[in-house]
Order: C-alpha cells, then sequence, then structure tokens
C-alpha cells in the first residue's frame, strides 16, 4: 500500500503547520481509503510527508477530533465511516467529539483523584499540609486580584497525589493535566467558578488535615463532580 499511497502525498516545506499534514491525510482517505482501512504508521506517514513525526501525530489527533480516524487498540489508526451529516458540518461534529473527550478525561479524573486523596490523608505530613495551605493562600489572594489563579488550582492537585506517596501517580496526573489545560484555563474563567474551586479545595484540605480518608475521597469527588458540571454546561 505504501507505494501506491507515497504518489499522493507532496513533501511539505518547513514553513507549513499540522493542518497541512492533515489536509493530506484528508485527501488521500477521501480519495483511496475506504471505512475500516489502516493509515500508515507515524513512521511511514513522516518519511512520506517529510515531516517530523510530532506534527503527523498532531494532524492525526486533528482528524480524530472531526470523526475521521479512530485509534484501536492493536491496530492502529483506523478510518472511520463518515455521515453526510459530519461531512457538512465538521466544525460541529468536532465540537461533540471534544465535549466527549473532555466528558471522558473528567471521569478518568474521578476514577483516580479521589483515592490519591484518601491516601493524602492517611500519608500526608506536617510540611505536606502546610504547603498545601499555601497553595490555597496564593490562589484567594490571586482570586482577590481578579486573577483565575490556574497554575494554583493545578498546583494544589498535584500537591495532594504528592502526598499520596505515590510517585507514578504524579505522571500520570501531570499528562492528565496537561490534557485539560485549555478547558481548565476557559473554566476559571467563567463567574463563580473560582470560588467554587477555592471552595471545593479548602473542604477537601480540612478533611486531609483530620486525617480523615473517606471525607477526604468524597470532597475530592465531589470537588470534580462541580467541575465537570461547569465544564460540560458550556461545551
Amino acid at each position: 500500500m505504501q507505494a501506491g499511497i507515497k504518489s499522493d502525498f507532496e513533501v511539505i516545506r518547513r514553513n507549513k503547520v499540522y493542518e497541512e499534514v492533515a489536509r493530506q491525510i484528508e485527501r488521500l482517505i477521501v480519495k483511496k481509503l475506504q471505512p475500516g482501512d489502516k493509515l500508515p504508521s507515524e513512521r511511514e506517514l513522516a518519511e512520506m510527508l517529510g515531516v517530523s513525526r510530532s506534527s503527523i501525530r498532531d494532524a492525526i489527533r486533528s482528524l480524530e477530533l472531526v470523526g475521521l480516524v479512530e485509534p484501536r487498540q492493536g491496530a492502529g489508526t483506523i478510518v472511520r465511516e463518515t455521515s453526510a451529516e459530519s461531512l457538512a458540518n465538521p466544525f460541529g461534529n468536532a465540537l461533540k467529539r471534544r465535549r466527549e473527550l473532555v466528558s471522558e478525561l473528567l471521569d478518568f479524573r474521578k476514577m483516580l483523584e479521589p483515592p490519591l486523596a484518601a491516601r493524602a490523608a492517611t500519608h500526608a505530613s506536617a510540611e505536606e499540609i502546610l504547603e498545601m495551605e499555601e497553595i490555597l493562600q496564593r490562589q484567594e489572594e490571586k482570586q482577590v486580584q481578579g486573577d483565575a489563579a490556574v497554575a494554583e488550582d493545578a498546583e494544589f492537585h498535584y500537591s495532594v497525589a504528592l502526598a499520596s506517596g505515590n510517585s507514578v501517580v504524579l505522571k500520570v496526573l501531570d499528562i492528565l493535566m496537561d490534557l485539560l489545560r485549555d478547558t481548565r484555563a476557559r473554566s476559571l474563567q467563567l463567574e463563580g467558578r473560582p470560588q467554587k474551586s477555592l471552595v471545593g479545595h479548602r473542604r477537601i484540605l480540612a478533611a486531609i488535615k483530620r486525617h480523615d480518608a473517606e471525607a477526604a475521597k468524597s470532597a475530592m469527588r465531589r470537588h470534580i463532580e462541580d467541575v465537570e458540571e461547569i465544564v460540560l454546561d458550556k461545551f
């Protein structure tokens, strides 16, 4: 398949961005591939198009967002069945898919972070609790100044994960927060959202200071559900 496909591509100049990569892959899908067909590997596409693999990944993510392709475990990236509606309204389809992705990421937060808060309640040292208090003090001060305190919002969640005593989850949480970065930044600009976030954080910290694992777990879950309600309501 590679030899036949290569002639359909043009080498992309360095000043082009991933949108051009996506455009050429989309053209390949329309001209030569059928639903269920597998795209060439990232390495093959990078070689054929003369771009980095990171550009290929960004392009494929954009095509996934509009519903043209989907990753399948063990099978690579597969061309999806496209409806007339999705082709006629790619922007609307992209928004729908983005909402689904954000919903899934927030759902994963509900799986991950409440148990971390419970562990923090039993593992946190006096120094770690003091650090959490200082983070929330900075968060409140920024809010008073009209700042959304996005950095402090994330920092508090990292501090809870750190106090759980498991270094591996920090890497997982870092990836998760990065994927939600734009969504979190926008939602923290909404009226009332920063204040609600701070109240949720204070409730979590109060439970950790009491070393009440169940209360910390419940407070973290309630906090994420509050965030979820606000964020998904705006999509």
